[in-house]
Formats: C-alpha cells, structure tokens, sequence
C-alpha cells in the first residue's frame, strides 16, 4: 500500500481595520474570497478568517496550520497605493518597511513572537500598499485598492492552485466593493475557538 499522504492545513487570514478606508483590505478581502469561491481539495484544507486587528491574540490560531498567508496592508519604499506584493514572511524584500499603522507593526510583532518560539508555519504575506487618508473613517475602498483587488484575488488563486487547491465560483456577482460594505456585519472568526 503506498503512503497516505498528510493532509496540510491552509489559512488564508485577513488583517485590517474596516473603519479606516483601505486599511480593511485585508479584511474585506477574506470576506469577499469566502462569498465568492468554494474551495475543493483531496488532500488540504482551506480555512478563511477575518483577523481584524486581533494580533497576538491570534497566535493559538495560526499556530495551528502548515501554511498561512497573511493579507494585509503594508508599506514599502518607492511604492504607490494599490502595489501588491506578494513574499514569504521569512525572506521579505528589502523595500518593506511595516512602519504602517498600528494593525500592521502589531501582526510583524505577533508573526516575529510566533518565529521566537518555533512554532511560525509557512508564511506568505499578499500585502497592499493602502491609500491613507488621515481620520476619515469609512467602509469605502479607494479606486487604487478596487483595481489592485483583482491582482490579489489572482495571486491567491493562483498560489492555492499550486498547493492543490481548485476553486469554484459560488457568487459571480460579488464585488470587492460589495462586500466592503457589509463586512462589519460578518463574524470576525467564523467557528473557530482560539
């Protein structure tokens, strides 16, 4: 009989704080990846989760998995809003800088903590160079973000396809947008007791 093989687990955790525009990226993303897809494997599993602004607290989580990738906003030198950058954790280039806002040096804190004590899976990051605009708290997307969306959306497909991960369009009709709007009503972590 041959060797079965093991099953990897995969999250896929959204980071950002939806009251500030682009800042939510990361969450609003997650969600509009878990209404538009579902996600067929015989060997993995795909586990979708809005982080929010949670940070250390999600380390019992993350722990958990083989492979994480990280969406969030970031900052990089020589960078424009609505650049995508997509790296491993371990071996981020050199123009990303993480001095973003709070949510962001606060996920580099908890990922490094994770890395200090061994238990860090493999971690990509898919991270976006936000639009900022100072104080104005809305649910809205700049155009910068909504079109840089669809880049996102193919490299994350992309990188699940590699690991053996097909998906299947559930809701055609979803936009990034859409769901923007809406995703303060969404659980932050679906079933999952961390």
């Amino acid at each position: 009989m041959g060797e079965r093989k093991r099953v990897m687990n995969i999250l896929i955790l959204g980071i950002g704080n939806i009251l500030f525009q682009d800042e939510g990226i990361g969450a609003h993303f997650v969600h509009y990846l878990d209404e538009k897809y579902d996600y067929l494997s015989n060997e993995n599993s795909v586990t979708i989760v809005d982080g929010g602004t949670l940070a250390q607290r999600l380390i019992p989580l993350i722990i958990k998995f083989d492979k994480v990738f990280v969406i969030d906003c970031i900052d990089a030198q020589d960078s424009k809003a609505g650049d995508v950058y997509f790296f491993d954790y371990l071996k981020a280039p050199s123009e990303v800088d993480w001095q973003g806002s709070a949510h962001e040096v606060e996920m580099l804190q908890t990922l490094n903590m994770i890395k200090m004590n061994g238990d860090l899976p493999e971690t990509f990051v898919l991270g976006i160079i936000p639009k900022r605009v100072a104080d104005d708290t809305t649910f809205d997307l700049s155009e910068e973000i909504v079109k840089a969306s669809a880049t996102m959306e193919h490299t994350i497909l992309k990188s699940l396809k590699e690991l053996g991960v097909e998906t299947k369009i559930r809701n055609s009709n979803i936009t990034i947008n859409d769901i923007a709007k809406i995703s303060f009503k969404r659980e932050i972590i679906n079933d999952l007791k961390i």
